[in-house]
Formats: C-alpha cells, structure tokens, sequence
C-alpha cells in the first residue's frame, strides 16, 4: 500500500492516482493531520478510522460518486465519527523549488516565541519565518510531513504584489516540493500563487484536532 507521503510526492512530480472514480483509503501519517484530498475522478482518505466504514459510508452518500467524498454528508460523518472538526475545502496547490535568491529582501527570524511562528507550529512541524517590509512568509513541515507555506500581508501594503513575491519567495528558500492550501473563494490568494507558478493538483479537506484553531493567511490555514 502506497503511504500518504508517496501518493502527494508522486502528485508533486505530475503523477496521479488513476482516475477511475475510485478511493484510496490509507493511514494517517500523524494523528495530528486526517482528511480527504479529491484529485482528478479518485480520492484518497486519510484516516486511521476502519476503511470499511469509509467505503460503507461514501456508498450511503446521496450524490454523483466523483463528488462523494467531498460532499457534505460524507464529511460530516467522518467530523462526527473521529471527533475532528474542519473549516473549509482548500484548493491544493504545489511549487517546484526555484535557484538563486528570492525576488525580495528577507530577514529571518528566529525568536521562537514570535506569535506568528507560534500560531503556525499548531498546525506545522520546523517552523521558519522571514519577515519582508510591510509581510512575512513561512515555512513549515505538515501534513505527512510536507513542505508548506503561508504568507500574511499587511493591510496598508496590499494589492501591490507582495503576495505574490512572497509564496515565489518560498519557492526559491526551498529544495523540495512547496504545499500550499488556498480558500477557492480566496480569488486575490489562488492568483498570487498561480502567478508565482504553483499548480493546483486537487482539493482538499483538513480535519483538526478539536484544540487546534486556524488562524488568516493567504492559506486557510497559518
């Protein structure tokens, strides 16, 4: 059985689950992180609950059997049966790494109590954090440990393109793969990071642990 961590390192390359309108149920990589990601007609579901109950479930599902697993009812048996809670479906967009120097000036910063690092280390692994005149982007180990980013953009310095200079900031700070989960409905985010050469590979729902709590980032999650 293929692990979480091949199945989004072969998406990161291009390679995909068949698309035969099937789901892939494997283990959690952490129990931190569980959740369902949908890519093109296949599924997979990352849970360490029974697969059985997952595919008895999914099959109880009222709905095209593409959609089933992002459909509502699915997902709020799943949020009840494991005790979890959600905010959103996320798009799921994913950076090669980049060569040479980022396009802006950073500092890192290395305070670990920095609020923003310590709101992110709720959700993430290795923290790293540089600031930029007037944003700040991260870097950070989640979901089956891997590479994501989030950025935050002071409001008086907005639509100016920083965004979009930070998550490709991240992508030459990198030597690996770069994850990043956008709100669809956060048209401004999805651009900045299309822009900056992120590609959307799928869609994803992130189940919590009932004490974690998001917070706003240019990803649904900080």
């Amino acid at each position: 059985m293929e692990t979480l961590r091949e199945i989004l390192d072969a998406a990161a390359r291009g390679v995909f689950p068949p698309a035969d309108g099937g789901t892939t149920v494997v283990p959690q990589a952490s129990h931190r992180d569980a959740g369902v990601i949908a890519f093109t007609a296949h599924s997979v579901v990352f849970t360490d609950e029974d697969p059985a109950w997952v595919y008895e479930t999914l099959r109880a599902v009222d709905c095209d059997e593409l959609a089933a697993s992002m459909n509502a009812r699915f997902l709020t048996a799943l949020l009840e049966r494991t005790g979890r809670r959600t905010d959103t479906i996320d798009a799921l967009l994913v950076g090669d790494p980049l060569p040479g120097d980022p396009p802006l000036a950073l500092t890192e910063i290395t305070d670990a109590g920095h609020p923003r690092a310590a709101r992110a280390r709720t959700h993430r692994d290795d923290v790293r954090l540089w600031a930029a005149e007037g944003g700040v982007v991260l870097l950070g180990r989640g979901v089956a440990g891997r590479l994501e980013v989030a950025v935050e953009v002071d409001e008086e310095v907005r639509h100016r393109g920083l965004g979009r200079l930070l998550v490709t900031a991240a992508r030459h700070l990198a030597e690996e793969p770069v994850w990043a989960q956008v709100s669809p409905g956060n048209a401004r985010s999805m651009r900045a990071f299309q822009a900056a050469g992120y590609r959307p590979v799928g869609a994803e729902a992130l189940l919590l642990s009932a004490t974690a709590r998001s917070t706003g980032c240019s990803g649904s999650r900080s």
